[in-house]
């Protein structure tokens, strides 16, 4: 028996998006996860809803633990803070599985099926690294940037700065071919060199998102993601349907429950999932199943802390039908370093390695679960 004994999760004053998370056990072993965005909420479900529920339970038992947390909060809606809060967890129980058999997460799941992985960059920045203002000022130059450190693929979203004005219901010609003017830079260079998705942030309408498709149509894109919010299924599937460029969606549903109507009813040609929102890496395995049987390829969501990034290549690696993971060089090269050792790096080939060293291959050093941000729970737990 290895007894979770202890949960611990601070927010990092370097990246305020991140919420770190520690799980120990009776035994010794110390298990790192994460999970991103909406953080005061999850830290509150965190310590609130899921550790009365876990202490005291067998970390071994990943399968079982993932079924009563989810069977305790399904009822109340689970695409929310709580589930956020479980994918951390659930990835710090895999981080301890590994390190306790000596072997990486990768090994756990049958081991790998590539041995590195495509990648893109989403355009942020961090630090010194502008490329969200770069590819607003100069977008050919960030093309010749980012080909320059290895990149071949990235993502943008020109166009989301003219959705305010109007909620998204309408965009005008004049706007809709300055974003395109800006795709249409980026891809000029090299002869096309830099493949080029575009990011929609579920800002826009079907008339206007129909508008963006056909601005988009002869620009040689990959995809499009994200151009109406998710839950709108009807409108992704009219839209898909209006168009060559593949549609991706999306990381804000969670579970392969969420994803099975946008997956039967055609609405997305690439299926998105965040494996530190949708439940974790075993439910990142289950929802990338589903898409494989429809014949769909899936991109991994990937914007946290070096441990996130450890266990979306550890996951993405056994996934047949991944067609990429989501990184950032801004991130990466900047926040990363700051947070321990692990410091992935795209190939010349735009590809990225897999993480080494038993479990996740990634964990933030003990001195940063303290300060004022840090919560613990301990004890026997109530379930």
């Amino acid at each position: 028996m290895s007894r979770i004994c202890r949960i611990e999760s601070v927010t990092l004053r370097e990246h305020q998006r991140v919420l770190a998370v520690r799980v120990h056990c009776d035994d010794g072993l110390i298990g790192h996860g994460e999970t991103y965005d909406k953080v005061p909420g999850s830290q509150a479900a965190l310590h609130g809803t899921l550790a009365p529920l876990l202490l005291g339970q067998d970390s071994r038992a990943i399968n079982a633990l993932t079924t009563l947390c989810f069977d305790n909060i399904r009822y109340h809606g689970f695409q929310g803070a709580e589930w956020r809060a479980f994918s951390a967890i659930e990835l710090a129980l895999w981080d301890i599985q590994g390190k306790r058999l000596g072997v990486p997460v990768v090994e756990l799941f049958g081991g790998a099926v590539r041995a590195d992985l495509p990648c893109y960059n989403t355009c942020i920045s961090y630090g010194p690294c502008n490329d969200y203002q770069y590819w607003q000022e100069d977008p050919a130059g960030l093309a010749r940037s980012l080909l320059a450190d290895g990149y071949r693929m990235a993502k943008v979203w020109p166009f989301d700065r003219f959705s305010e004005a109007s909620l998204g219901q309408h965009l005008s010609q004049a706007e809709c071919a300055q974003g395109a003017a800006t795709l249409a830079a980026m891809r000029e260079v090299d002869g096309g060199a830099l493949a080029l998705g575009l990011e929609g942030h579920s800002r826009w309408a079907l008339p206007a998102a129909r508008r963006i498709v056909t601005a988009c149509e002869d620009l040689g894109l990959e995809f499009l993601e994200d151009l109406v919010p998710a839950h709108d299924v009807a409108a992704l599937a009219a839209l898909n349907q209006s168009t060559r460029i593949p549609l991706v969606g999306s990381e804000t549903l969670f579970t392969r429950f969420a994803l099975r109507e946008l997956i039967e009813r055609a609405a997305v040609d690439i299926v998105m999932v965040d494996p530190m929102w949708c439940g974790g890496l075993g439910e990142t395995r289950a929802c990338a199943q589903l898409a494989a049987t429809y014949g769909l390829p899936v991109i991994l969501h990937n914007l946290g802390g070096p441990v996130a990034h450890a266990a979306a290549c550890q996951i993405a690696a056994t996934i047949p039908n991944l067609w990429a993971v989501e990184s950032s060089r801004a991130l990466s090269d900047h926040l990363y370093p700051q947070l321990g050792s692990y410091q992935p790096r795209v190939s010349a080939s735009g590809r990225l390695a897999l993480p080494t060293g038993p479990g996740l291959g990634a964990e933030l050093p003990a001195a940063w679960f303290c300060g004022p941000s840090l919560c613990a729970s301990e004890g026997n737990g109530a379930a």
